[in-house]
């Protein structure tokens, strides 16, 4: 889910069997892990509804509100409003437009999905989503989201830690760096039939990064099914990165011996970075990273280092040049 030449924005951020479990299944499934079912009323209803287009920020909007404690990993900042959260976005795969993935995201058909997940493991495995779901105990997780163009939201995902996938496919002693592959078809994807990026998007991570318990893999927001314009039916969540580095519509996850080459850091090198860890100290060379925009407010506020993460994270690039390593 997001970057930029010229004036592009952040990205900020798909092969098939036959769904095994019923996606009503799997929704209510969610709701009670998360506790909230009493709370839902007519939420469920919303859940089940085909994902896509914008305006299914309808009723069920106080569903944000009405969750179970936060927990370890969740931010207490106010979250955005699904409206907004659903609305405004990047997704160059629809277009460059913020409101193009909302308004053309009924493309897309998140069912049958597969994702291959391969390379550097003991145990390959190409599975359908609705069987990955089944695998994982779904949590939710508040997390602060950063786009490299200076805004922000608060966003409750719904999902699994990318951790426990990737303990079963077992990865070899080769595995150092893991790299995410969306989908590329042009006919679901009307931004695909333009060249402004070299499709289909990737993007990657350090094994340690990816195996961190805030790594994320999200099929759900506010306790819906994933819309289309978000990253349906699978993305990946890294909370101390920018945004393009939470790559949507995931139909690949690659163990690699080297460091993948990433959608943004081919197309603008001295801009992107592979790390693209979220640091007010190094500006963009078109925006300050000094302060944020959060959507909803009206004043700018100063930006954390990892995003407000560092405490969680910021042992994994002990003794690295940041500046550097971008």
């Amino acid at each position: 889910m997001s970057g930029t030449p010229p004036d592009l924005p952040e990205r900020d951020d798909a092969e098939q069997t036959p769904p095994v479990r019923p996606r009503r299944e799997f929704l209510k499934n969610a709701v009670l892990f998360t506790g909230t079912v009493a709370l839902l009323g007519g939420g469920l209803e919303l859940l089940t509804r085909r994902p896509g287009a914008a305006a299914e920020s309808a009723p069920g909007e106080l569903l944000a509100q009405a969750r179970r404690p936060l927990g370890p990993y969740d931010t207490s900042e106010a979250v955005t409003p699904y409206a907004q959260a659903t609305t405004y976005n990047n997704f160059y795969e629809f277009g460059l437009g913020k409101d193009d993935p909302a308004r053309l995201a009924g493309s897309l058909k998140t069912r049958p999905w597969t994702v291959l997940i391969d390379g550097e493991v003991r145990k390959p495995l190409r599975v359908d989503i609705d069987t990955l779901e089944s695998w994982f105990p779904l949590e939710d997780r508040i997390y602060r989201m950063r786009c490299v163009e200076g805004w922000s939201m608060v966003m409750p995902w719904l999902g699994f830690p990318l951790a426990a996938l990737l303990r079963r496919v077992e990865p070899n002693s080769k595995a150092k760096y893991v790299k995410f592959t969306a989908l590329e078809d042009p006919k679901q994807f009307p931004g695909q039939r333009s060249s402004v990026l070299a499709w289909p998007y990737v993007e990657g991570l350090r094994l340690d990064e990816a195996l961190h318990p805030l790594t994320f893999m999200a099929v759900g927001l506010q306790g819906r099914v994933l819309p289309n314009q978000n990253g349906a039916p699978l993305r990946l969540v890294v909370p101390w990165k920018y945004g393009f580095k939470s790559i949507k519509s995931v139909v690949r996850i690659t163990l690699t011996r080297e460091q993948p080459q990433t959608t943004w850091a081919l197309a603008a090198p001295d801009e992107y970075g592979f790390y693209a860890n979220v640091n007010p100290a190094v500006p963009h060379p078109r925006w300050s990273q000094a302060t944020e925009r959060r959507i909803g407010e009206l004043r700018r506020r100063p930006t954390l280092p990892f995003n407000g993460y560092a405490d969680q994270v910021a042992h994994l690039y002990s003794g690295m040049d940041l500046r550097r390593f971008f």
